[in-house]
């Protein structure tokens, strides 16, 4: 089995800027999230991105916009010489209709787990809002909320060094 760490996307990877990031002009990486992610793909972690995307369903940007800024990230990544192992989005939104793929849903965790073999006791879910820690605890997967747009840096390697195990 692997063991994985699954990050959000806004607030996690890129800038939450408090309104939806429509495209790739406006998706700004964090810091260090390079180096976490070179980090645990070099300690046997795979990397799984899970988001909400919402304003898909608002039309307020399309899935090719997604896929264009998340394009965007995997070409910061390869700097670093390291990459994302998958990325699974969910397109829909509350307020026009259910779904079981939207956070705090743990369709897309589901996926992954099926997918990749995934050890849920090893893994980790690294988020900046509850819904995020509420979905990876439905799989058995811990938790770790942070503060949106905080380098992930420290936290990355004290999942290497046992400290959230």
């Amino acid at each position: 089995m692997n063991k994985a760490v699954f990050l959000d996307r806004d607030g996690v990877i890129n800038r939450e800027r408090g309104r939806y990031t429509t495209n790739a002009d406006e998706f700004i990486i964090n810091d260090g999230i390079g180096e976490a992610v070179k980090l645990l793909k070099d300690n046997d972690f795979l990397v799984i991105v899970i988001t909400n995307q919402g304003g898909i369903a608002k039309s307020l940007y399309t899935a090719e916009d997604v896929l264009e800024m998340h394009i965007k990230f995997c070409m910061y990544l390869a700097e670093f010489d390291t990459k994302i192992d998958d990325f699974y989005f969910c397109p829909h939104h509350h307020d026009y209709g259910k779904c079981l793929c939207r956070k705090p849903g743990s369709l897309l965790f589901e996926k992954a787990i099926k997918i990749y073999d995934i050890d849920t006791e090893n893994s980790f879910m690294i988020g900046d809002s509850e819904r995020d820690i509420i979905a990876a605890s439905k799989c058995g997967i811990k938790g770790i909320q942070i503060e949106p747009n905080e380098n992930i840096l420290e936290i990355c390697k004290q999942i290497i060094g046992g400290f959230y195990g």
